[in-house]
């Protein structure tokens, strides 16, 4: 009788030493949700009470443990369009300005003849 509640004892703080980030977390829980760097308290920036490092840790062994970590900051959409080059840039706006007009080029082209041509008649006119 007295074997078995020795050894539910020793079970239970084995058990109990296994996970020590649920002491941690519940210590500093309320701390965690303040913010990941800090926290601004009447117009004072105040740092969390854990060192960053410490948080790391912690933070670490409870991911092992396959539980969640809510208090990382939410991360921002990631960029799908890159930076690239302003030149590149002007060079496709250059050609796809240049497909468009050359679209409407044969409409230029008339345009340009017959005010080519109206031209030539009034100066033959005034000639007469």
């Amino acid at each position: 009788m007295m074997a078995g509640k020795a050894a539910k004892s020793v079970a239970k703080t084995v058990g109990e030493y296994q996970y020590p980030w649920k002491e941690k977390l519940a210590k500093y829980g309320d701390e965690l949700s303040k913010g990941v760097w800090g926290y601004w308290n009447l117009g004072a920036w105040n740092p969390l009470v854990i060192s960053a490092r410490r948080r790391a840790g912690l933070r670490k062994e409870v991911l092992l443990a396959g539980q969640d970590w809510p208090y990382d900051p939410a991360r921002k959409e990631m960029r799908s369009k890159r930076k690239g080059h302003k030149v590149d840039r002007i060079a496709a706006e250059k050609r796809a300005n240049t497909a468009e007009l050359m679209k409407k080029m044969p409409e230029m082209l008339l345009d340009y003849k017959k005010h080519r041509w109206a031209k030539k008649m009034k100066e033959e006119d005034a000639k007469n």
